[in-house]
């Protein structure tokens, strides 16, 4: 079933946020939820690092700050302030850190589950 949209705007600030504890720090999450989809608008706090691994896959913009994103492999990205990245799932193990804090905006969902021939 495809679910639509209609065209609405998003005022973060009015929209409840939750907290979600890592192993150290804590992120913020903003979320909007619809059918398939995922909208969000997160903070990891300084010296934030997650308690899991995670398959899932992200499209993640930084809107400031910054962050490392390690995979399972031991390979380590660092996004930036302006930066994006963009994954599907099931095709990468990952965890974040983040030494300062940062901001980011992630869009998750159906339209990113691995597609197989």
């Amino acid at each position: 079933m495809i679910q639509n949209i209609p065209f609405q705007l998003t005022d973060w600030d009015k929209i409840p946020t939750t907290e979600h504890k890592g192993e150290t720090g804590v992120a913020y999450w903003k979320t909007l939820q619809f059918e398939g989809l995922r909208i969000r608008m997160v903070e990891y706090s300084q010296n934030y690092k997650a308690d899991h691994w995670c398959e899932k896959g992200h499209i993640i913009y930084c809107i400031e700050g910054e962050m490392d994103t390690e995979l399972a492999d031991g390979s380590v990205f660092k996004l930036m302030k302006g930066m994006s990245y963009q994954v599907s799932d099931e095709l990468s193990s990952h965890r974040t850190r983040s030494i300062n804090g940062v901001k980011l905006f992630i869009v998750d969902g159906d339209f990113l589950k691995l597609k197989t021939k």
